[in-house]
């Protein structure tokens, strides 16, 4: 390179950083060179001819001190270290400089360029961030609150976007009173859930009326429970789009049917010959009828209630685990053939049918069980007469020795009990086997072996 004058090397340097300074063998300070944009010559003016440790905090200096000593400076390339300047006058700045030697004697020029710029920018993202947190914060209060409003109002509540026609939120008891869960109906067409409406006709009827009649009210009929209802709406705008705030209440015809409706049910479960009992999702007892206390001999509800209802079957768990299976599967079990027992070690032929109630928010099954135990006295003679199997074995009668009837008679009866088994089951293998107290191999071997393989397995 060309040689250059020291006046234009001092206007180079102050040109291309910040602050320059020319340090000694011994860290005093020899010459300062500040770019005059950045305003602080006077504020470092007596810095030259003062000691470098003077001009450093204390961890800068130790940095600079243990870097310059470890030989860094002998690789003819600068050393990067950022620094923070100090003096008496508590006037403090970050710089990183580029560190290089310029003589022989030990000499070196530390090009620097400032920090503030960049930490002020790291300041104000700090407090953007902290800001968005206070708002996140912020709007998770206001969401909250919104939806307890929304779940502890007892008026059934949805709202509808007119743009769309979809419902964009309700509350648990309108979603009770539409007759599905919260989580279907959210995005889904307005208009469906209500018979004989499209979906433009009801979103202008119901923009109409909240203007002209805040307390007017549509009479619709819902699809699903065909309740008797009135919808009333009032209209807002958040976000930029026009909003239906709906409150839905039974009209005085869907009133009269909901309680005679209530009436009928429980003056039939009360007064019902059949035993009616309602589980949880689990199998635990929540509520039954006297029927089902009569049937086996509880002497209260308390003794009931909270139980699972495997301790009342014959077979236990694994009774319980095929009714469970098949209801949550299907949604009902119709005629299911078991034992239930009673609080005095006896048992009782019962038949019962399952439904689940999957569409409420406490999901649960209801039973209704019938005492069988007098119609399998009367039906069983006419179904054993009626085997074909039973009644080759009896004609064998007086044509082969007892030992070869009985061996006949085990194979008949061993096949009935598989086929009973995967009929309770819906054919439904690993549960017939527990069922049968059978590995799933075993079941296998006898199913290939009296022609039952042909079956649709589960």
């Amino acid at each position: 390179m060309p040689e250059v004058a020291p006046e234009q090397l001092v206007d180079i340097l102050t040109s291309a950083c910040d602050v320059a300074l020319v340090v000694s063998a011994e860290r005093e300070v020899i010459s300062v060179l500040v770019n005059p944009q950045m305003g602080i010559g006077a504020k470092v003016a007596h810095w030259q001819g003062a000691p470098l440790k003077s001009l450093l905090t204390p961890e800068s200096w130790i940095k600079l001190d243990k870097r310059l000593g470890g030989g860094e400076m002998d690789t003819h390339r600068p050393m990067i270290v950022e620094l923070t300047h100090s003096d008496a006058q508590s006037f403090q700045f970050p710089i990183r400089y580029a560190v290089s030697r310029t003589a022989t004697d030990g000499a070196f020029l530390m090009v620097g360029h400032d920090l503030r710029p960049i930490a002020e920018l790291q300041q104000q993202l700090v407090q953007a961030q902290l800001a968005l947190e206070r708002d996140y914060e912020t709007q998770r209060e206001m969401e909250t609150r919104y939806r307890v409003l929304m779940e502890m109002s007892p008026v059934p509540l949805m709202i509808v976007s007119m743009s769309s026609g979809k419902i964009i939120d309700l509350n648990t008891t309108a979603a009770e009173l539409i007759g599905a869960p919260r989580t279907e109906l959210l995005d889904a067409a307005v208009a469906q859930e209500f018979d004989g409406r499209r979906r433009g006709e009801f979103l202008e009827s119901l923009a109409k009326l909240s203007g002209a009649d805040p307390n007017g009210a549509l009479e619709l009929t819902v699809r699903r429970t065909r309740a008797k209802v009135l919808v009333s709406a009032g209209v807002f705008r958040a976000a930029g789009d026009r909003l239906l705030l709906c409150r839905i209440g039974l009209s005085e015809t869907g009133k009269a049917q909901v309680n005679e409706l209530a009436d009928l049910t429980e003056r039939l479960f009360a007064k019902g010959i059949d035993a009616v009992v309602f589980l949880d999702g689990e199998g635990v007892v929540k509520s039954a009828n006297e029927s089902f206390l009569n049937l086996t001999d509880s002497n209260s509800l308390a003794m009931v209630v909270g139980r699972s209802f495997g301790d009342f079957l014959s077979r236990g768990t694994i009774d319980l685990r095929v009714i469970l299976d098949n209801v949550k599967r299907v949604g009902h079990l119709r005629r299911y053939a078991t034992r239930l027992n009673t609080d005095y070690y006896g048992q009782v032929s019962v038949e019962l049918s399952a439904t689940s109630f999957a569409d409420r928010a406490d999901a649960g099954i209801a039973l209704v069980i019938r005492d069988v135990s007098v119609t399998d006295t009367t039906r069983w003679p006419a179904e054993q007469a009626g085997n074909e199997g039973l009644r080759n074995v009896m004609q064998l009668v007086g044509y082969s020795t007892l030992r070869d009837i009985v061996a006949e008679t085990t194979e008949i009866i061993e096949k009935m009990c598989i086929e009973t088994a995967l009929d309770l089951t819906g054919n439904n293998r690993v549960a017939a086997a527990e069922l049968l107290s059978l590995s799933r191999q075993s079941l296998y071997v006898k199913l290939r072996k009296f022609g039952l393989l042909s079956k649709d397995g589960d």
